[in-house]
């Protein structure tokens, strides 16, 4: 499978474009919402992504290796595409993934939950109930957001 396809490279490429132009401009970065979800197939690992570097290999996003610990950060799509699973697999691209929440939510209900996977069930089950509408990041123990 082809975890890339020069569509969704391009889209990554012009939400790190405008991540840098914010930044240079002195702007409040974007909070886009993810574009690709990579999982591994006999385990619980995820990624969502919002951005692809310049070096077409670098991706930002959202990374749950199956720890109960969700974390920002940057992760290489070369390695993610090295991986060899069990029974020949390896790890593939959600082909139906689509989402209208933005990144700092799902890091938000991700930590909540414990995984990526988790959080996609609540936020599903939210959004029925708001009608659609963003469902915002849970505010945490501490009423600090």
């Amino acid at each position: 499978m082809i975890l890339l396809t020069p569509e969704l490279g391009a889209a990554l490429r012009a939400n790190d474009d405008a991540r840098r132009a914010a930044t240079i401009g002195g702007q409040a970065e974007p909070d886009p919402v993810p574009l690709v979800k990579f999982f591994n197939p006999c385990g619980a690992a995820t990624w969502l992504a919002t951005e692809l570097q310049e070096d077409d290999d670098t991706l930002f996003g959202l990374a749950d290796l199956g720890f109960g610990t969700p974390e920002l950060g940057y992760f290489s799509l070369s390695e993610i595409a090295s991986v060899r699973l069990p029974f020949g697999l390896c790890i593939e691209r959600d082909l139906h993934f689509h989402t209208g929440h933005r990144l700092s939510t799902w890091a938000a209900w991700s930590r909540r939950a414990g995984s990526i996977s988790a959080a996609e069930t609540l936020l599903r089950q939210l959004t029925r109930a708001a009608d659609g509408d963003e469902i915002p990041p849970p505010v945490d123990d501490e009423g600090s957001g």
